[in-house]
């Protein structure tokens, strides 16, 4: 794939679902992959296997809301391969609820993870590949970023302010291209976190008409894959069929 081959790209949350579906595609398509997560036994395994398809890999445990272990991944992973193409801020959370719920401790998991997880990789990245001269940051927001439901209000702020952040980072970037990427129900982990019922039965309600994480990941390798000169800033992926 032009353009890819050879780039040094970062993901966050690749142990499973959309993270781990890009990896496997961008090493398939001669990207090094500098894989993170908390599940370590997953990336092993995953790394493993993508070096036994031909590909380069290598990963490291993070926890992306603790701003100075995501430095020292990010700088571990420039360390590894000498640079930084593109950071994959795709780690992300979604115990969805209604407001009059109260579920506070689940409102700050998601603004710790889906919103300074996003600003922790930006502001690590940033000086590497300002440094550079160029690189590329891709942040995972959803469909949610751009409507609002019954249960979804947190999680929607969330992805509205992951939204906000990549079109300012765009704005300011003269030499850095920032790509949101918008995903409709795809079937994934992604949820399975959510402790309310009638929350939880919507979920599967909708999953009926879901993405597999192959749609996303080929998304992500559209936009990695693009002239230098040329920003994809955002793509909204949605199964045919849904409404949402």
């Amino acid at each position: 794939m032009l353009n890819v081959a050879e780039k040094v790209i970062v993901i966050t949350g690749a142990s499973s679902g959309i993270g781990e579906a890009t990896a496997r595609l961008l090493a398939e398509n001669g990207a090094k992959v500098f894989l993170g997560a908390r599940r370590t036994e997953k990336l092993e395994k995953l790394v493993e296997e993508i070096y036994a398809s031909g590909g380069t890999a290598e990963f490291k445990a993070v926890d992306v809301t603790h701003r100075e272990e995501m430095k020292a991944f990010i700088h571990f992973a420039k360390d590894t391969f000498g640079r930084i193409d593109v950071i994959f801020n795709n780690a992300g959370v979604m115990p969805l609820s209604r407001i009059d719920a109260l579920k506070v401790e689940e409102w700050d998991n998601m603004i710790n993870v889906n919103i300074h997880g996003v600003l922790n990789g930006i502001a690590a990245g940033l000086p590497i590949m300002e440094a550079q001269g160029g690189g590329q940051f891709i942040n995972t927001a959803s469909v949610a970023a751009h409507m609002v439901g019954p249960t979804s209000a947190i999680y929607s702020a969330t992805k509205y302010a992951v939204w906000a952040i990549s079109d300012g980072l765009r704005q300011e970037s003269k030499h850095i291209r920032v790509t949101l990427i918008s995903p409709g129900v795809v079937e994934t982990e992604l949820g399975s976190d959510i402790t309310d019922d009638a929350s939880k039965g919507f979920l599967q309600e909708l999953r009926k008409t879901a993405l597999t994480t192959d749609a996303i990941a080929s998304a992500v390798l559209y936009a990695v894959s693009q002239p230098e000169g040329v920003d994809v800033s955002e793509i909204i992926v949605r199964p045919t069929a849904s409404a949402f």
